[in-house]
């Protein structure tokens, strides 16, 4: 069963989209595997403390994406593919580089001193 105990909520996002990225950061990492059962609407909304509507709409998002399967008063199961897992590594590596980008050009840093900052943090 997929564990949430790392789970932590930010401020300024959906919780319900947290969800989703805690669960596609986890199948990147290799925490996530296909075939690994999600905890039920009910318990997770318990242990997360939010109100199972949130839960619902995170997992029916999953579902939509075809990243879990679900059956009506069944258990929920991912389902990852190798090229589905390629797919949702590039699209995470594409929001964190857009997102490390744009906060390096607000700050006044061009291509080059862009690169050499990654450079020299690349190694840490």
């Amino acid at each position: 069963m997929i564990d949430f105990e790392r789970f932590t909520m930010e401020d300024g996002t959906p919780i319900y989209l947290q969800i989703i990225l805690y669960i596609k950061r986890g199948a990147v990492a290799g925490s996530v595997r296909d075939g690994d059962e999600l905890p039920s609407r009910r318990v997770l909304s318990a242990r997360l403390g939010v109100n199972p509507n949130t839960v619902q709409k995170a997992y029916r998002t999953l579902e939509e994406e075809g990243l879990i399967v679900s059956h009506a008063g069944a258990k929920s199961y991912v389902a990852l593919s190798p090229e589905r897992l390629a797919r949702i590594r590039e699209e995470l590596l594409a929001q964190d580089a857009r997102s490390v980008i744009a906060a390096m050009r607000q700050m006044g840093l061009g291509r080059a001193e862009a690169l050499a900052l990654i450079e020299k943090y690349w190694e840490e």
